[in-house]
Formats: structure tokens, sequence, C-alpha cells
């Protein structure tokens, strides 16, 4: 019989120096403080919101849902929309063209990509307003022969026509590299084994490399579409009733600046918003079969959040 097996239990738990240490949570003196220094901030911030006069809450609830501010909204959404589709619609066939094998469409693609994206958006959609004073007209007919059909460039384009243009070839320069990076993203020896399954070219694209490369393009896509939908305030310059437009002109009749700013601050918050909230649920979807966790809900990222810094604070 060993000796060991003389000794008690409680002389043996006396004598382990692991249940003899006393456990002390650590102190994040520092995490306090900031976390201190950040409220104290933000309160400070808030208490100025709802108490400085400057900022005329009346004059931003007169306003913030009045019917010109509301049409102006609807502008917007209509530029953002018809851009975002037709700019990656566009952006798409580039970014093919750049990974074709021909050295032709290689170097138009390229080419289109560099042009635009060197140009300022603004410069574009002020020289697509005047591209009337460039061509008179737009016909239709044989290179270097006759014009069977020709119309005035004013009445086929329009100041609204002018502006989806513009930022139709803009944002189509930037979805060429999104899409071109997500679709080299996908992992090229799928591709072979769908030519050796003898499946056809085009519905290797459409089936087995756009699915996969969504995962790639989407989160890059989405913020580009968050700058396209704030980039619209650059229409004003063509007169252009769009929500930075039409609050211009009312705080430009009745002097109530910094209202008004706040105004159009609050819509493209709430714009940008919903449109983060839609960009997560895509991802979800097509994060499926590929992620067993998927990215979280915003609601659930919240509350994730919320708990974390609950618990930083109880330590």
């Amino acid at each position: 019989m060993s000796s060991d097996t003389l000794v008690p239990p409680a002389a043996r738990a006396a004598e382990d120096p692991v249940t003899t240490l006393k456990v002390v949570p650590a102190r994040h003196y520092a995490r306090w403080a900031a976390a201190v220094a950040v409220i104290v901030l933000l309160t400070q911030f808030a208490h100025g919101l709802a108490t400085n006069p400057v900022w005329e809450w009346h004059v931003f609830r007169a306003y913030v849902l009045s019917e010109t501010i509301v049409r102006a909204v609807g502008v917007t959404l209509q530029l953002t929309a018809y851009a975002t589709v037709l700019g990656f619609l566009l952006g798409t066939v580039l970014a093919f063209m750049r990974l074709s094998h021909s050295p032709v469409l290689r170097t138009v693609a390229w080419g289109y990509v560099w042009i635009f994206r060197s140009i300022p958006m603004i410069v574009q959609l002020v020289f697509w307003f005047n591209l009337s004073a460039l061509y008179e007209e737009l016909g239709v007919g044989i290179p270097f022969g006759p014009v069977f059909w020709s119309v005035d460039s004013n009445a086929l384009i329009g100041t609204i026509g002018a502006a989806i243009i513009g930022l139709t070839l803009h944002q189509a320069a930037y979805a060429a590299e999104i899409v071109r990076g997500g679709v080299l993203a996908v992992y090229h020896g799928q591709l072979e084994a769908a030519a050796a399954l003898g499946i056809p070219r085009l519905r290797q694209i459409r089936r087995i490399v756009l699915p996969q490369a969504m995962r790639a393009i989407l989160p890059t896509a989405g913020n580009e579409i968050v700058g396209l939908l704030k980039g619209t305030s650059v229409v004003y310059v063509m007169a252009i009733g769009e929500l930075f437009y039409q609050v211009q002109v009312v705080y430009g009749r009745n002097g109530r600046v910094i209202p008004l700013l706040l105004v159009a601050t609050a819509w493209y918050i709430a714009l940008t918003t919903l449109l983060s909230v839609a960009q997560s649920f895509v991802e979800r979807r097509y994060a499926r079969g590929a992620d067993r966790t998927p990215p979280p809900r915003p609601l659930r990222r919240a509350r994730s959040l919320v708990r974390t810094l609950s618990r930083g604070e109880n330590r």
C-alpha cells in the first residue's frame, strides 16, 4: 500500500497548489476608461443635437416627408437603379472581354476601364449633358456611308437620359473589375472538369462560374452600389431634381441650410441602411452550401455586439 492512500483527501486537496490559488478576474482599467470616454462623448453629442437651436428640428420635421423631398428621393432611387442594372450588365460583358483569349477584345475592354476610371464622374456627366454641342444628330446607317435614319441628340437623350448614360458608363468600368475579380476567384479546375464532361461554355459560365463568383463579387458590389447612391448627388450640376439638388433649392429659398442638409443626411442614411440589409440577405443566400456558418443577419449581429459589450463591461 502506497503512502498516498494513507493521506486523507482533504489533506491532499490542501497540499495541491492549484486548489489553494485565489482566482482574481482581470481588471481592464484602460478598456473601462475608454468606454466611459466614448459614452460621455456620445451623450454630449446627443445632448447638443437635442438642445442646440441651430439644428431647427421643427424645420426638419416639416420637410423630411414633404412631397418635394419624397419626389426627389424617388428620382435618386431611379437613377441608382438604372445605373446599377445597366452598369453591371455592361461591366459583366467587359469583364469577360478582359478574360477573353482575343487580344482585340482584351485591349478594348482594358482601354474602356482605363479611360472611364481616369475621368471624374462630374466631368463625364457634363460631357454627356453637352453631347448635342458635339453631335447635333445621331443616326443609323452604313459606316463611312449614307445615313438612313437620324434624330436630334437633345430629343433622343434628354437630361435624365444623359445622367443615366454618364452614371452607367462610369459604373461599368468599376463593375467590370469587380466581376473579373470574382470570376478569377473561382478555381480553374472546375471549368476544366466541366469542359471534360462536355458542358457548353455558356452553361459553364451561367451554372458553375457565376454562382461561385457571386460570393466574391457581392461584398464589393454592395459597397459600390452604396457609393453610387451617394454619387447621384453629383447630377445636381445638370439641374436634375434629385435629393441633394432639391434640398439646395429649398434652402436657397428659405435660408434654412442646416436643417435641410440634415434632411438629406437622414434620407441618405436610411437608403444606405436598406441597401446594406438587402446585401446581407443576398450574401447569406449565396453563402449556402459553402459556409456552415453564413454571415449573421444585421439584427442578430447587433444583438451579438450588445452581448459582447455587456460581457466586456462586467469583466
